[in-house]
């Protein structure tokens, strides 16, 4: 029919993609069909000539034929225009719109089971050192009785006369053709006359089924484990679809996790964060000796290397850090408040700046900025 170049006629370059040749038909489909040019004759054949380019461009062999050979290549092997099969093409491109499906002779497949999600909340030891634990889930499962076809044994299901197996059925309002349900088999394909008396037809029913599952070590908040086939069963012996366990960790009254590494505040007493000394320190594998240094301030933080967590997906353990607080005495009675005032009036002296750097050099610094702004 038409002798213009077929990449002209959509309006698209030589390599140009399937999908890109289907998005210009489907723009010019739309523009020259008839049923929204109201018998226009010459947008009628604009209309014929846009699907003829559609029908060698869309089909690969086609598509080769016409690059090599132009139009003889096509006509040879029975290029045609026309509106006979518009249905059929235009199915194709905007099938995606109704729900899939748009083609003739496409089975209904039986849908595969949905998944499922299981959350667990395990503590830090248990993320870090692994676990195993049984659960409790309800779920859709296959009928042992019918082995999920929903029909009495020595019976078996019928295709449906409706629809002929497809599960749906086609309403063409105007312009567009629509796909439906198939309301006599509800989108099965399949009618069953006699079903089995446990599932009542449906190849599946709900029970609750315990399983074993297995955390391994290093899982952290976020982490998922796949249960392949542990979800609901699918619909007429269709295959299972998976339980995906989700984890989430407590939080710890003692350690903070940061990937591999744990964080802890350790609380010191002025004692020995003034002279040094020894302290236990917790780690998940039991108490550990640290060294706080003589004249260490709040808020230092010590590494201890390996004492972390070696993640689910490898590399080395992380570390723990200990961050150590200054803790503040309280409950005082007057004797040990004599002390310490005894004790900061011996720091008051001319020597202060030695022993209080910090808070000296600081309260020097507000001194020349209040002289400053009275200058």
């Amino acid at each position: 029919m038409s002798k213009r170049d077929f990449y002209e006629v959509l309006g698209v370059s030589r390599d140009a993609s399937e999908k890109d040749v289907k998005k210009a038909y489907k723009r010019l489909a739309m523009k020259y069909h008839p049923d929204r040019t109201k018998g226009d004759k010459a947008m009628e054949e604009q209309f014929k000539e846009v699907k003829e380019a559609y029908e060698v461009l869309n089909d690969a062999q086609k598509k080769a034929a016409y690059d090599q050979y132009g139009h003889a290549g096509v006509n040879q092997q029975g290029g045609h225009g026309g509106q006979g099969d518009f249905g059929d093409i235009f199915g194709d491109v905007f099938g995606d719109i109704f729900g899939g499906g748009g083609g003739r002779g496409r089975q209904q497949r039986a849908a595969r089971g949905s998944d499922l999600r299981y959350n667990m909340e395990l503590t830090l030891e248990e993320a870090v050192r692994g676990v195993s634990k049984t659960i409790r889930i309800p779920s859709q499962c296959h009928c042992e009785v019918c082995n999920g076809s929903g029909a009495k044994s020595g019976s078996k299901a019928t295709t449906c006369s409706t629809c002929h197996g497809q599960g749906q059925v086609q309403m063409r309002q105007g312009f567009f053709a629509v796909n439906q349900a198939c309301p006599t088999c509800h989108g099965k394909g399949k009618i069953i006359k006699d079903p089995c008396r446990k599932c009542h037809g449906e190849g599946r029913y709900e029970r609750s089924k315990d399983l074993k599952v297995t955390i391994p070590a290093g899982v952290d908040t976020g982490d998922r484990i796949r249960l392949t086939g542990e979800g609901e069963a699918g619909d007429m012996g269709a295959p299972a679809g998976d339980l995906y366990v989700q984890v989430s960790v407590r939080q710890h009254a003692i350690f903070e996790r940061d990937g591999s590494n744990l964080y802890c505040e350790v609380p010191i007493s002025f004692t020995y964060a003034a002279i040094g000394g020894e302290i236990e320190v917790p780690t998940l594998d039991g108490r550990v000796k640290l060294k706080v240094p003589a004249e260490t301030q709040t808020g230092r933080m010590f590494r201890l290397r390996g004492k972390g967590v070696k993640s689910v997906r490898g590399g080395a353990t992380g570390d723990l850090l200990c961050k150590v607080t200054l803790e503040t005495p309280v409950k005082l009675n007057a004797e040990q408040k004599e002390l310490l005032q005894q004790f900061d009036a011996s720091l008051n002296n001319a020597s202060a700046k030695k022993h209080k750097p910090k808070s000296e050099g600081f309260f020097d610094g507000v001194k020349s900025f209040f002289d400053d702004l009275t200058k």
